[in-house]
């Protein structure tokens, strides 16, 4: 019988850079409040969002100036490959590995692009071997921290003993826009920020967890609830105020389908480790589920001290519910761009 996939390290890191919220209001009401008509509505959102502070990439002065694609895409470079190399190495000593014992990297960001990808440019500083198999992938926006450690476990699964890094790093901040006078800009002034993180997946008997499950769930007709809009100046947030109440009616019956399909039940679930987007998309999940108001409170607790930092923040959730104790069964889910849902069931190692 082959040996079942073990999640065997997680490591988190982040920039040095700190904004605390009261700071992230008063420069947005500085650089705002004078050209939006709305802003002073808008505003309240830094106090209702849960938020106590964010790590950026560039100090808050970088982002009362304009930039365009080169300098994004510079600081990008620079930013990511440091937390690239933070987190993997921290990942591959926790796991007692070396970075040549690597067979298989999956690396999924959405916000920044290197051509070479992130780990092609680092392969000689970490050490990995010239033959490693390389899979960047972009696109998926939140849902990607789950989506990628998917893939990551297929890719182990397929190679009984191979040594699958998983890399899941965001720079949301480098998207913020002078020129972009519209709510979901001014919304993301005061929720997303920065982070990466990384696992370390084999088949094995050993790990912290057992990647029991797998699944997607693409909505029909849903492009305009969230994603990019890309012109000279950079990306631009496309983030429909329709989105908690999106979650809440339709959450449920995707992860039950995806479920369903591994042969489980929502009851099944001890505990669900999501993806906190915001205060109120982490109502509507608890209220889909069918989950006591504040249950989600790592949850809670991530996003205070982060923000959303897109596809790693799960994987903060997720530190911290070990640290914690996992129950049995645990269920991974994030929403992202497409619009899309994404479930990864772990059960608790033995």
């Amino acid at each position: 019988m082959t040996d079942t996939v073990k999640l065997v390290s997680l490591a988190v890191a982040t920039p040095d850079n700190i904004i605390y919220q009261s700071e992230a209001a008063e420069t947005a009401g500085r650089l705002f409040s004078d050209r939006f008509r709305d802003f002073k509505h808008l505003a309240r959102v830094f106090e209702s969002a849960g938020i106590r502070k964010r790590y950026v990439a560039r100090p808050l002065s970088w982002f009362e100036q304009s930039h365009g694609w080169q300098d994004r895409m510079e600081a990008y470079a620079e930013v990511a490959s440091q937390l690239f190399t933070k987190t993997a190495t921290s990942a591959l000593d926790r796991a007692g590995l070396r970075a040549e014992e690597v067979d298989c990297i999956v690396t999924v960001s959405s916000t920044g692009m290197t051509t070479p990808s992130l780990e092609a440019r680092l392969s000689r500083e970490l050490g990995f071997r010239s033959d490693i198999e390389r899979v960047p992938v972009f696109g998926l926006g939140c849902a990607a921290g789950v989506s990628g450690l998917g893939i990551a476990s297929r890719m182990a699964k397929s190679r009984p003993g191979a040594v699958v890094l998983f890399v899941a790093l965001e720079l949301c901040s480098l998207a913020f826009r002078l020129d972009e006078l519209t709510r979901p800009n001014i919304v993301a002034t005061a929720l997303f920020g920065d982070g990466a993180a990384a696992c370390v997946l084999r088949a094995g008997k050993d790990g912290l967890a057992e990647i029991e499950s797998t699944g997607e769930h693409l909505f029909p007709d849903t492009l305009g609830i969230m994603g990019w809009k890309i012109d000279d100046t950079g990306f631009g947030i496309i983030l429909d105020q329709a989105l908690p109440p999106f979650a809440e009616a339709n959450i449920k019956p995707a992860v039950a389908g995806i479920l369903e399909r591994a042969g489980l039940t929502i009851s099944d679930v001890d505990r669900f480790i999501c993806h906190p987007g915001g205060a109120k998309v982490l109502v509507a999940l608890e209220t889909a589920f069918g989950l006591e108001p504040g249950s989600l409170d790592i949850e809670r607790e991530v996003i205070s001290d982060y923000g959303n930092m897109s596809s790693p923040t799960v994987l903060f959730v997720l530190e911290r519910a070990i640290n914690a104790g996992l129950p049995p069964r645990s269920a991974l889910v994030a929403m992202g761009p497409g619009f899309a849902a994404s479930c990864v069931t772990l059960k608790r190692a033995a």
